[in-house]
């Protein structure tokens, strides 16, 4: 028999897998139940190649005497593991793992020192000894004695011979069937989506069947995309939400998304994203949102730059370098490098195109380490499911076909990806340049009518235990004299001695 042990996420083409595994209409929970529970007796641990959406999940197969854990290919869905009493605890939340009695918390000093270069915790380590990261594109074997991790998927890419008309129109077909499915769950019938100025959440938004768009706005109008996503709404003649966010707001939230994420992430937006998911629950439970285009069709300017051949791609989101985290630390080691967690996959795809290595590194790393925690942990954490159709594996398997010469055209990136979007969006939505998801916080830190809750952390008693106070004081003073740039290496530094102080 296998009992479904723990369960995160939503499978998209359950209609599919419902008639191939002779499942009766159930309701949604039965339904995913059945679906996991009769597709490992049929296909066993090759189960996930048959399911596309966004899961984490662990089952029990009492014939074996064995705990099997999954993870989607790309870790939508967060899922940690640790052996405690001879007993394998997993969870998307890492708090439900180190909050168990029988735990004993100890910070992992080596992640530490990854995150401040990094800004993200990267690899299969986490901020707690003895925790680890399930990554995305792998599964998990505990017999009761030892755990065996097999990955079952890795972001290569082996481009083809095809047109760029060819490979549009592949990406216009798959992304319409990944919609149709989404379509399918009539048990949803109300659906909402996120949307920024930028090609992905605009030709999401067009093609599915989201009834109203949600962005978030600032007074500052060099950050605000409010604006432009307002216009594609009203195009397509779809409801449209702006929540405008003010520094106040801003500041009160980030202790709240520090906790709920449940490790220290650097990324600033993640706060705005929060804001934005408490915002949409007000009136919806289910959103879409446009994460995986930039990382499997090549979105970022990392992504242009040439790197030499005998370095290693340390992912498009590093905010210090190796110096500068050494002069900071009281105990940093020697024996940790920033390219530790990445070897072993960089050996494999350097040997491809280098955007086509970029790629994958970022795939593997970054989407998973910093997007991915944020959008699952903070929109679980409001009460609403998130959809990620762009980040569904036929998506990816498309994109790991295409020559990089079709990715970038004069200063566009992504530039197929734009080209199939364009066949529904207007010109100017699918060639705009790309924005990203700016949040003014580089400004706010700087103003002291803000910015006194962050300078008493960076000069607390937690920051003593681990950072360098007269180069704390120096990098403080640099930043508010106007070297803005330094915005980052404040923030991510302010968002660890938050999480530590509410952790331990």
């Amino acid at each position: 028999m296998v009992q479904v042990r723990y369960y995160s996420g939503y499978i998209r083409n359950f209609k599919k897998l419902c008639e191939e595994l002779a499942i009766t209409p159930l309701s949604r929970e039965q339904r995913e139940e059945q679906i996991l529970i009769k597709g490992f007796e049929k296909w066993g641990t090759r189960l996930t190649e048959h399911i596309f959406g966004a899961f984490a999940f662990a089952l029990y197969d009492d014939s074996a005497d064995k705990l099997y854990v999954f993870r989607d290919p790309v870790g939508q869905k967060q899922l940690f593991y640790a052996v405690v009493d001879g007993e394998l605890l997993c969870n998307g939340d890492i708090d439900a793992i180190v909050s168990d009695r029988r735990f004993e918390k100890r910070l992992n000093k080596r992640m530490l020192q990854q995150y401040l270069f990094y800004g993200y915790p990267i690899g299969e380590e986490t901020f707690y000894e003895g925790v680890y990261k399930l990554r995305g594109g792998h599964f998990l074997e505990w017999d009761g004695k030892e755990v065996k991790l097999t990955c079952y998927f890795k972001p290569l890419f082996r481009p083809e011979d095809k047109s760029l008309d060819e490979f549009a129109d592949e990406i216009k077909a798959v992304v319409t069937e990944i919609l149709e499915e989404e379509r399918a769950d009539t048990a949803l019938p109300y659906k909402e989506s996120f949307l920024s100025g930028g090609v992905d959440s605009s030709y999401l938004l067009a093609a599915s069947d989201a009834q109203c768009a949600n962005t978030v706005g600032y007074e500052e109008a060099d950050f605000s995309e409010a604006h432009l996503a307002q216009a594609t709404a009203e195009h397509f003649n779809k409801g449209f939400r702006v929540k405008m966010i003010t520094p106040e707001m801003y500041f009160a939230r980030i202790p709240t998304v520090m906790d709920k994420m449940g490790q220290p992430l650097g990324d600033a937006s993640a706060v705005a994203f929060s804001i934005g998911c408490q915002a949409v629950k007000e009136h919806a439970d289910v959103v879409y949102s446009g994460e995986g285009i930039d990382e499997f069709f090549g979105g970022y300017n990392a992504h242009k730059r040439e790197i030499p051949s005998d370095w290693v791609y340390l992912t498009c989101s590093h905010i210090m370098n190796t110096d500068v985290v050494k002069s900071l630390m009281l105990d940093y080691d020697e024996n940790v490098k920033p390219s530790d967690p990445l070897l072993g996959l960089w050996e494999e795809a350097k040997k491809e195109d280098q955007l086509d290595s970029k790629l994958t590194m970022d795939i593997a790393f970054w989407l998973d380490g910093d997007i991915y925690l944020n959008t699952d942990r903070t929109s679980t954490a409001c009460g609403i499911e998130l959809h990620t159709p762009f980040s569904d594996y036929r998506l990816f398997e498309v994109a790991s076909r295409i020559p990089s010469k079709f990715q970038f055209r004069e200063e566009q990136n992504k530039y197929v990806f734009r080209k199939a979007a364009s066949s529904i969006l207007p010109y100017e939505s699918a060639f705009r340049k790309k924005v990203g998801f700016p949040v003014p916080v580089r400004q706010w830190l700087a103003d002291e009518r803000y910015n006194q809750p962050v300078k008493e952390k960076l000069f607390g008693t937690s920051s003593q235990k681990f950072f360098d106070q007269a180069q704390m004081k120096d990098m403080w003073d640099r930043f508010i004299g106007g070297e803005t740039l330094l915005w980052n290496r404040v923030y991510a530094i302010y968002a660890f001695l938050l999480w530590y102080d509410l952790k331990f």
